[in-house]
């Protein structure tokens, strides 16, 4: 496959810049995969849409205050984004600046922070801030919430509570899950009064989700890792609902790409692990059967997840009738509701 097959125009004045005024205030649009039909709802009709006895999954990770602004030791401005947290003193992160810095070369951030630059990554930078015995607090006093860089605005007050999901819990994640930016409490109660049981997992997501794919011939893509933790609870919730006939509605491609590749072997099995897994159009699905999402850049991984979980022309029908419709798109943009397309074994 080729990257120009996953690409679209989109009218930049669809471009969510915020949320809607009320969690849950959003538009859904229901595809059906195996009919190819699609129909314009309300976010708030989703309990409509689940039965009793299904099960829906939610990726409870929390994200972090992961951009940083400061200065080189030369005086030009830099700007950290923290893709991962490896100790209590060290990240691995991005680093915009006019220059790449020099390995064992400081970076003195707003705040008085100083952060020594140890080695490279890739694209990545691995840094030590002198004197942190907790970066998850450093980052909590001196950080500010990672908008994506097609919000073309600096986060405020708001954000901090909007660019978090109302489950959240387990801090790492340097990107919202987004899909999970719909729900409010009194949405999970009504799922739960359908007969739906929540499950929960971890995917702390990387600023790699963003990064745009550099090369043409997708078989040499090489997509960005990700830490994942699936409780055996889940597990065994996902289980029963599968033997009572139950759906697997995985909310946001993080929840699916941790899913399908905890079930990588054939059986899906709790624990641990780093996901590099690359969703493309032929794709063998092991677990998940609705996927709820919000629209994704052209040319992006997730726009190619989405099209091999909802087939390809659906999924372009699907976009082009959002654009037509005023959809909202992105982080803060209205929502899709997916049945996995069936294709023979």
């Amino acid at each position: 496959m080729h990257l120009g097959d996953f690409d679209y125009e989109l009218p930049q004045e669809l471009i969510a810049q915020a949320p809607p005024a009320q969690r849950g205030a959003s538009r859904l649009l229901h595809l059906d995969g195996g009919t190819g039909t699609f129909a314009d709802r309300q976010f708030r009709d989703l309990p409509q849409l689940v039965e009793s006895g299904d099960v829906l999954v939610f990726n409870d990770t929390r994200v972090i205050k992961a951009r940083l602004r400061g200065r080189k030791e030369s005086g030009g401005r830099v700007e950290i984004m923290v893709e991962r947290i490896l100790g209590p003193d060290q990240v691995l992160a991005q680093v915009g600046a006019n220059r790449p810095p020099r390995i064992g070369s400081a970076l003195v951030l707003d705040g008085a922070v100083t952060a020594t630059v140890l080695g490279r990554e890739r694209e990545f930078f691995l840094l030590r801030f002198e004197g942190c015995t907790d970066v998850f607090d450093l980052l909590a006093r001196h950080g500010s919430v990672p908008l994506p860089l097609y919000i073309d605005r600096p986060a405020d007050a708001a954000d901090a509570v909007r660019y978090q999901t109302t489950y959240a819990r387990a801090p790492g994640a340097v990107a919202a899950p987004t899909a999970g930016l719909h729900f409010d409490a009194g949405m999970l109660e009504r799922l739960q009064e359908r007969g739906a049981r929540l499950a929960y997992l971890t995917l702390h997501v990387g600023a790699g989700t963003f990064q745009p794919v550099r090369v043409q011939d997708l078989s040499k893509h090489v997509m960005h890792s990700e830490w994942y933790e699936i409780p055996p609870a889940s597990v065994e919730a996902i289980n029963a609902a599968r033997e009572r006939g139950g759906r697997v509605l995985a909310v946001g491609t993080t929840t699916l790409r941790a899913l399908e590749s905890a079930a990588s072997s054939g059986l899906l099995a709790p624990g641990r692990g780093v996901t590099r897994l690359f969703v493309l159009p032929g794709f063998r699905f092991r677990v998940v059967e609705r996927l709820l999402t919000n629209f994704h850049l052209p040319r992006s991984t997730l726009l190619m997840l989405v099209s091999a979980f909802g087939g390809m022309d659906n999924i372009r029908r699907a976009y082009r009738h959002a654009i037509d419709e005023g959809y909202r798109f992105y982080s803060y943009g209205d929502a899709m509701l997916i049945e996995r397309e069936q294709r023979e074994s």
